[in-house]
């Protein structure tokens, strides 16, 4: 059993969590950035349906989303330095940081890919032939017509899917990643008051996880800004929109969890 509960353990442990709240928006960032580059690269094959590639690109996409992240930190982090040795690369001192980011990265890709695939084949496809008949090229209509409404329509499902990273990273303390819920952990141990220590951790995750989220809705906003001219086409928008949302999630399997059959 811990300590008795002291309310001002709460107050005094924030500023020492928030210290490493940069290490934890830093899991974020860089697992972002790897998940989109990759979830475009494994959305291409499944969206123009190229022949071996988009099998593979199904497999993956089962993997990362059928198995917990929490195997794939251990799995890359301890099996990937010995997958590696055999083509005579040593990345066993590699910082842990490194692993985190490329797991997290490859899980939120999986998850990204299909979150571009749906949003994109959410679009009418009438307004792509529309484009093509008034002398656009593929690139043109992919650019000026799919892509911002595409963006749109995938804004509030990549909100949950940041959200999501954000509670995930917890799971880098196993590793030895000395983010916001390993300080909470070590704080706690230390001082027994482990409940004052994880209530602070939880107001912090809260805190950030409605700051996204408002940003994030901010961005869908100006996103649809074009779409708000009136009253009536600002219905007719909505209904259009939530017709789109979703078939997209239906495409997408309901977010996160679940291989895909």
């Amino acid at each position: 059993m811990g300590a008795p509960f002291d309310i001002t353990y709460v107050f005094g442990y924030l500023p020492k969590l928030l210290s490493t709240l940069g290490m934890t928006l830093l899991i974020v960032g860089g697992s972002l950035l790897v998940g989109i580059v990759v979830g475009f690269l494994i959305a291409l094959p499944r969206l123009y349906r190229i022949p071996v590639l988009n099998t593979l690109a199904r497999i993956y996409v089962s993997f990362f989303r059928g198995t917990p992240i929490l195997i794939q930190l251990f799995l890359f982090y301890y099996g990937l330095p010995e997958i590696l040795k055999l083509a005579h690369l040593d990345i066993s001192k590699a910082p842990v940081l490194v692993f985190v980011i490329i797991t997290y990265g490859l899980h939120t890709g999986a998850f990204m890919s299909e979150t571009i695939r749906a949003s994109v084949t959410a679009v009418d496809r009438g307004q792509v032939e529309a484009a093509y008949a008034v002398g656009m090229t593929s690139y043109q209509a992919f650019t000026r017509i799919v892509l911002p409404q595409a963006m749109a329509i995938a804004v509030p499902v990549f909100s949950n899917l940041v959200i999501a990273l954000l509670k995930d990273t917890s799971l880098a303390f196993s590793l030895g990643v000395m983010e916001m819920t390993g300080k909470a952990q070590t704080l706690g141990s230390l001082t027994q008051h482990f409940i004052e220590a994880y209530i602070s951790l939880a107001l912090i995750y809260l805190v950030v996880s409605m700051t996204l989220e408002k940003l994030l809705l901010i961005a869908e906003r100006r996103l649809l800004r074009h779409e708000e001219t009136d009253s009536t086409g600002h219905r007719r928008f909505r209904f259009e929109r939530k017709s789109s949302y979703r078939r997209m999630v239906a495409s997408v399997d309901a977010g996160k969890g679940g291989a895909e059959v």
